[in-house]
């Protein structure tokens, strides 16, 4: 009798176990440094919902919008020891990791954004995204962020002169730096969590970024003056620890690439809308808006082009600008 209401017992435990282990859910940190609202936001989004659906719930994306898990630097580094399981980064970050990816932030080498784009999607940028498995990470996809411009306190900036002097918060990235300094302008590098702080209190008189992060982050409530200066297109990059994806099946990598791509589909969309939309956003905010001498800007920063040579494979620069 015993025996019997033991085994009963053992059984009805095992047949309780089978829907809990069914309904198990692995989460993923996700990482990113801006809003939910932002083209980060809709990247991290899209990405959830893709692998979300497509694992049928096994996988559950968190998401840690605002620098919640460090600054961008901080976050690569979580994705190599495995403490990150997804993020959103900028290229000013993964350049200390994969220093090729830097070759996309050389001032007015990409025209505009469909050739921004097809020279990401080409040989050029997937060649670029296997470089990054070495190093401890996956590159499922590029993002992006659209083209940055110029904001500051202190005057309308139209022309390289009217910008030498400007304190201008910068990213941690030598190509921008130099670029800066040929035109002029202070550039002071800082982490994007300290930028809002440093504005305010005027540690800087402005900061350079595309429209899609000077809409998201409200910058209008801190900047008087935007100039459209396009000078250097921002790619994102969609990433992953190498710790999660190396343990995947087949099967999960390829919903997880699938993920990524529809990932940076959104954050293209996102540019999109903004890039129609954003500049009039501004100036019901109340920002000054002017266009720049776009021309005088790129000869100013010309000088610096024997530089980038060096750091860079000057075939590989050509070919980026020579594709169509």
């Amino acid at each position: 009798m015993r025996k019997s209401w033991l085994a009963a017992t053992i059984l009805a435990a095992c047949a309780a176990a089978v829907p809990l282990a069914a309904s198990a859910q692995t989460p993923l940190k996700m990482a990113y440094a801006l809003s939910t609202s932002s083209h980060y936001g809709a990247g991290a989004d899209a990405l959830a919902k893709s692998i979300e659906a497509s694992s049928n719930g096994k996988y559950k994306v968190q998401q840690f919008a605002n620098s919640a898990l460090g600054g961008e630097r901080e976050v690569i580094e979580g994705l190599q020891i495995g403490t990150i399981d997804l993020a959103i980064v900028s290229t000013g970050a993964t350049l200390n990791f994969v220093p090729e990816t830097g070759v996309f932030d050389i001032p007015f080498l990409l025209r505009d954004l469909p050739h921004a784009r097809n020279v990401l999607d080409s040989k050029i940028g997937q060649d670029m995204l296997a470089k990054f498995p070495s190093r401890g990470i996956i590159a499922l996809a590029w993002g992006e962020q659209g083209f940055r411009h110029l904001t500051n306190n202190v005057r309308p900036v139209k022309t390289p002169a009217d910008a030498k002097g400007l304190k201008i918060r910068t990213t941690e990235n030598p190509i921008h730096i130099t670029a800066f300094r040929q035109i002029g302008i202070l550039p002071t590098p800082m982490a994007w969590p300290e930028v809002a702080t440093a504005l305010q209190q005027g540690t800087i008189d402005g900061q350079e970024n595309p429209l899609s992060v000077i809409t998201s982050a409200k910058l209008s409530q801190m900047q008087k003056y935007l100039s459209l200066t396009g000078h250097v297109y921002g790619p994102a990059l969609v990433l992953m620890s190498s710790n999660v994806y190396d343990g995947l099946s087949a099967a999960d990598k390829a919903q997880f690439d699938k993920a990524g791509k529809e990932s940076a589909q959104a954050m293209r969309a996102y540019v999109d809308n903004i890039e129609k939309t954003g500049v009039e956003q501004l100036k019901k905010e109340g920002m000054q808006v002017s266009e720049v001498d776009r021309a005088a800007f790129a000869a100013a920063v010309e000088p610096a082009y024997p530089e980038y040579y060096k750091k860079f494979d000057k075939k590989l620069i050509e070919a980026i600008r020579d594709t169509k």
